[in-house]
Parts: structure tokens; C-alpha cells; sequence
């Protein structure tokens, strides 16, 4: 409970507000499909792996990239992309301009221990929601012993996506971890440096949409805190 988001339960007072607002009764009005499903009896799925990948990221510049919400800075240190949390900014998102489907994908991260982040998938900012707001399934980043590797509703009303989310340690603290992610029709699976941490079928997310890159709001009297994302790359599955 010592990370800045589980200190102040930011993510339990957003699902307040959305639900006082009536926004989270649209929200269950419309997942009729049932919850996520963890895959408990499927065979073991192996990392992705070969060849066919695409950079997101070429090293030098965000040509691809745009930022939503917030105004925490993303800015580019050697071959990295490094964000960093800004005073009193809500979540920030730096997010591809491509929407994608049915891909793989894989980075590496290095995230300080203060600070939670994560990494959107197949998700939306549209004007119709909350102002433009970005929501969708997020792959969560912190340290260990923590729930990385597990799918949290990003402003969803969803709360966590995963099934359950008991705590591990496969992410290393102050080192670089390399994270593979699978999304292929409703099916999500998560690796954190080669161990399996999510294999799960989620009916109610949406099935396109782009990657965002997080930097978690924090209170104005923390931070700043950093986290940093390199060789990120991505292949698009043909089904």
C-alpha cells in the first residue's frame, strides 16, 4: 500500500466519480457479454517471438506518437522514451496515431518505484466520453511485489479486467523488464520477462484501437517520477 496510487485510492475515487455521474451505469448497461475469463485450462502459450516486427518507436524522434489528457512530459533520453510525471496533471497518454487489431507486442520498461504506469491497449479517446478521455484495457507497470502484467479498465468503470490479480515479483525493481503482450480477437496474454502472468478472454472490450504509453497523475507534493520505455515494437497477427 506505500505506492502513490494505493495511497490516495485514486483509482477507487475515479470509479466514484464516474458512478455518481451515472457514466458506470451506461457502462454495465452495455457490457451485456459477461466478464473476463481467465484461460485456466489452455496449453501453455509461448512468448512471441520470430521475425515480422515493426518499430513504433525509431530511437529519434515520436513521429507516430500523440499526446492525450494530462501534461506530463514524454520526451526522448538516448534510445528511450522517458515520461515524467508533471504537478497536479490527471493521467497522461502518449498514444500511436494508428489504431491496431489483432497484433503482438513487445518493449522493455524501466519504472521508478514510486510511481504505477502502464501501457493501453486497444483503446479510445473520443469526445462522446468524458471530454475525450482515454479508455480501454492497460497493461499495468509497477514494482514488485505488485500486479504487473494484470489488465486494468483505464477509465472504464471495469476496475480490473483480470479476474484476480495475486501480487508477484517477475518485474525487477530499477532494472529494464521485457514485456510481451497478445491481443487476438477477445483473448489478452501478458508476459513479464518470459513468465506468463495473464492468458484471459475479455468479451467486452473493444477489439481496435491504438497503444498509449501512461504517466500516472500523482499529488503535488511528490515526484517527480519517471518511467521509461524502449524497443518497442509491434506485429500485426493476420487471422
Amino acid at each position: 500500500m506505500s505506492r502513490v496510487y494505493r495511497n490516495l485510492a485514486i483509482r477507487s475515487v475515479l470509479v466514484g466519480c464516474i458512478a455518481s455521474s451515472g457514466l458506470f451505469l451506461q457502462v454495465q448497461a452495455q457490457d451485456d457479454k459477461g466478464p473476463a475469463v481467465r484461460n485456466q485450462n489452455a496449453s501453455a502459450p509461448a512468448v512471441p517471438s520470430g521475425e515480422g516486427w515493426t518499430k513504433l518507436f525509431d530511437g529519434k524522434t515520436l513521429a507516430g506518437w500523440k499526446q492525450k489528457n494530462g501534461w506530463a512530459t514524454y520526451r526522448i533520453d538516448g534510445d528511450a522514451i522517458v515520461g515524467v510525471t508533471s504537478k497536479d496533471s490527471p493521467n497522461s497518454f502518449l498514444c500511436t496515431v494508428k489504431d491496431y487489431s489483432d497484433f503482438e507486442l513487445k518493449f522493455e520498461v524501466n519504472v521508478a518505484n514510486e510511481l504505477n504506469s502502464g501501457v493501453q491497449i486497444r483503446s479510445k479517446s473520443i469526445p462522446e466520453k468524458d471530454g475525450g478521455r482515454v479508455h480501454g484495457p492497460q497493461v499495468e507497470i509497477e514494482a514488485s511485489p505488485g500486479e504487473s502484467g494484470y489488465v486494468y479498465g483505464e477509465a472504464t468503470g471495469r476496475n480490473w479486467i483480470s479476474p484476480t490479480q495475486p501480487p508477484h515479483e517477475a518485474l525487477k525493481n530499477g532494472q529494464w523488464n521485457q514485456y510481451h503482450i497478445r491481443a487476438v480477437g477477445t483473448r489478452i496474454q501478458t508476459w513479464i520477462n518470459g513468465k506468463l502472468i495473464e492468458d484471459m478472454t475479455d468479451p467486452q472490450s473493444h477489439l481496435s484501437g491504438f497503444i498509449g504509453l501512461q504517466v500516472h497523475g500523482i499529488p503535488s507534493d511528490q515526484g517527480p517520477f519517471q518511467v521509461k520505455w524502449r524497443n518497442i515494437e509491434i506485429r500485426e497477427v493476420k487471422k
